[in-house]
């Protein structure tokens, strides 16, 4: 363990490991196999990195994402480290390159994605080379029944059958308890040792607001974020370029990302999100999972994700460098309702479309919870939490409940006097007594339960359903078009057997700070906010000029540590934490002068 930490100070900067960190790389490096389950931004790259540089030969990094590889690789070349990828954006003469390299022992770390791995020619490579232990990242990849499944990870397990005395390491940051059996099962892992930490993302703000008008919820969330990196997610290609198109039509840096998008168009708004401050990228989920940017201040979801795993990936893309983050999702039964008309019209198995079914019960769930946040979402994932986490929307303004049998039962009664034919919005329109043509078209004023909901208004009675479909007391018929029909459990809130308690609707989201990023710099003095924005203005410049994302130069936590301990020569700045040896010898001048400039 001393020649890990001493490795870890000298290449990664650090005097010391983080949480588990420290007993995973011992047990990778004396050569056992490990399952890694730790949330983004935990330091699971480390857990692989580190024990590549203690074994002889080369690690080997299988990895699903071309961005990924090629931003750690960078990063992992900024701090001296021999790494390289193999993808499919290399041309010949580059690939041929990394291969003899590989082949020659002159590596310390090689990325390459599953599709590679498993050819004939790369197989063959591997037999002629020395390897140091295989990192099977994202491992989730694996699960059928996780959110992100690759046929390919399934035959990963000949890596075990071909090597049986290289090392294994299998890393995921989202797996609940199926999909984590289902890693084990299929990748072999039975005999590996597990380690689990904590879900809980502290620095991460959860907020869930009711859908009025979802994209100005979204402009007011944004517009006091103008400097910070966010991600804002969509379902579909068409709704994420005309939420870009009307951000930039508020003046907001906005640009879309989807697979229907060119391949050069895509990589060029990638390449800015990574690079500039102040963008926000609206996006399908299929973009994120393979950004490594530490400085994502905001994570917003126009429309639900399709169960809380996919969610918590999702908006664990925020904040992993540890800063404060907001993860925002507007939130309306119509979501619910086209999720669960996905689900069954999928051509899934009847298995298949049950788990999915209780998954999205399981985020709707979450939705309508006014119990605190992060307790909810961790409880998904079989880990206990206190709740009163001081830093979710229900534990800032503790939401009002009130007695709503009587509501209940009065939207209960309409849905079945109206036939059960229709979806909230006219049931609505016949609880308060509304004039509308379709009202009269079905002779819905002749009903006994016209106008008896006046007391409540619109805005109101939307809760109100929404809380009964995800308390099953109500259920969506997707072939009726998102009619809304009574359940089993309907029978006894009618009679009276059963009272209930609802939350209440607030008129506004609890009052938000100016940006959370902007609170971190607060607690600088003048003096020393000034040094930082002049080092953060070095970075920029060296990442220009290198075209890297500026992160890989330094984080802005190291920036901070430097503009606030002022070093004065290179031995100082050589004990800030994430400076190692390699970026002190290559920057540590440039930084020593920038800060003497910056006074």
């Amino acid at each position: 363990m001393q020649r890990a930490l001493d490795t870890l100070r000298h290449v990664f900067g650090y005097d010391a490991f983080r949480g588990v960190q420290g007993e995973i790389v011992g047990h990778v490096a004396e050569g056992g196999d490990a399952l890694v389950l730790m949330p983004t931004g935990g330091g699971k790259s480390l857990c692989y990195q580190l024990p590549a540089l203690l074994r002889q030969g080369t690690a080997i990094v299988v990895s699903p994402l071309i961005a990924l590889m090629q931003d750690q690789v960078e990063a992992l070349r900024q701090l001296g480290v021999k790494a390289a990828f193999l993808n499919s954006s290399l041309d010949a003469g580059a690939a041929l390159a990394v291969e003899r390299a590989f082949a020659d022992g002159e590596l310390d770390l090689l990325y390459v994605a599953p599709e590679r791995l498993l050819t004939p020619r790369f197989l063959s490579l591997l037999e002629r080379a020395r390897i140091a232990l295989f990192a099977i990242d994202e491992a989730h990849c694996v699960s059928q029944w996780g959110h992100d499944f690759r046929p390919e990870y399934r035959q990963l397990t000949l890596l075990h059958e071909r090597w049986p005395d290289v090392p294994r390491i299998a890393l995921t940051a989202t797996a609940d308890a199926p999909t984590r059996r289902e890693i084990v099962e299929r990748l072999a892992l039975e005999d590996a040792r597990q380690f689990v930490s904590s879900f809980d993302r502290p620095n991460i703000r959860y907020t869930v607001v009711a859908k009025q008008d979802s994209r100005r919820q979204l402009v007011d969330f944004l517009r006091e974020r103008t400097r910070d990196s966010g991600i804002v997610y969509c379902l579909s290609r068409k709704k994420v370029e005309q939420t870009a198109e009307f951000l930039v039509a508020q003046g907001i840096s906005a640009l879309p990302y989807h697979a229907g998008l060119d391949a050069e168009k895509r990589a060029a708004h990638q390449r800015r999100f990574l690079r500039e401050d102040g963008i926000v990228m609206c996006a399908t989920i299929a973009f994120g999972m393979g950004i490594d940017k530490p400085d994502v201040r905001y994570v917003a979801h126009l429309d639900l994700p399709k169960s809380l795993e996919g969610y918590y990936q999702e908006t664990g893309r925020a904040g992993r460098d540890g800063d404060p983050a907001d993860a925002w999702m507007a939130y309306g039964l119509g979501d619910a309702v086209l999720l669960q008309r996905m689900i069954e019209e999928s051509e899934s198995g009847e298995e298949r479309k049950r788990l999915e079914r209780r998954k999205l019960d399981a985020l709707i769930g979450y939705c309508e919870s006014t119990a605190c946040r992060r307790q909810s979402l961790l409880a998904y994932f079989g880990e206990a939490h206190a709740g009163a986490c001081g830093n979710c929307d229900n534990c800032i303004a503790p939401p009002r409940s009130y007695d709503g049998t009587v509501a209940a039962q009065k939207a209960l009664s309409c849905v079945y006097r109206t036939g059960q034919r229709f979806g909230a919005a006219h049931v609505i329109d016949v609880l308060r007594g509304a004039q509308t043509q379709k009202v009269f078209q079905f002779g819905h004023e002749n009903v006994s339960t016209y106008g008896i909901g006046t007391e409540l208004d619109a805005k109101q009675w939307r809760s109100v359903f929404r809380q009964l479909v995800a308390g099953g007391w109500l259920a969506v018929d997707v072939e009726g078009h998102g009619a809304l029909r009574l359940t089993s459990a309907s029978a006894g809130l009618l009679k009276g057997e059963t009272s209930l308690t609802l939350r209440a609707e607030t008129e506004k989201a609890p009052k938000r700070r100016e940006s959370r990023n902007a609170d971190v710099v607060a607690e600088l003095s003048d003096e020393a906010a000034q040094r930082f924005e002049a080092l953060r203005a070095w970075r920029s410049a060296v990442a220009r000029e290198q075209g890297v994302p500026a992160y890989v130069i330094f984080h802005d936590a190291t920036l901070r540590q430097i503009a606030l301990q002022e070093p004065g020569d290179l031995d100082a700045l050589a004990r800030v934490q994430g400076v190692g040896v390699a970026k002190l010898e290559r920057y540590g001048r440039d930084v020593i002068e920038t800060l003497a400039g910056g006074q």
